[in-house]
């Protein structure tokens, strides 16, 4: 193999590392226990002389965080699906140029690979609208 080509699959492979390290990380920092998103007391308490102990309205702020983690968590992965899908293309042309008699085998290989990748994305989706409109 080319050390051209070992260093852009090295490089893929630490991208596609540190995106998903990026979703963990992003999806650990909403569903922590500390966290405020899973707070069960609602926030601080604001007290009023006429109307007694009453919850200070904190939803946006826990809404607004969600939401950024489930638009980091789609970002990354469609990022991370994006390079992946333009190494698994490149790959498939360079192996059709080489022999071209098993074009069609090596096409259905790569359809099959993309489908896997693109399932991972919509995975990611999922999860982020579940975290917007669950939580």
């Amino acid at each position: 193999m080319k050390t051209s080509v070992k260093v852009k699959i090295s490089v893929a492979v630490i991208l596609m590392v540190v995106a998903l390290a990026a979703l963990g990380t992003t999806l650990g920092l909403v569903f922590s226990p500390a966290s405020p998103v899973l707070a069960e007391d609602g926030g601080t308490t604001v007290v009023d002389d006429t109307q007694g102990a009453a919850p200070a309205d904190d939803a946006d702020g826990d809404k607004g965080m969600i939401a950024m983690a489930a638009a980091i968590a789609v970002g990354v992965a469609a990022a991370a699906g994006a390079i992946a899908m333009g190494i698994a293309v490149a790959k498939t042309n360079e192996s059709i140029a080489r022999q071209p008699e098993a074009k069609a085998d090596i096409r259905s290989s790569m359809m099959l690979g993309l489908v896997f990748i693109e399932t991972a994305i919509i995975y990611a989706l999922i999860v982020a609208i579940l975290l917007i409109f669950v939580l």
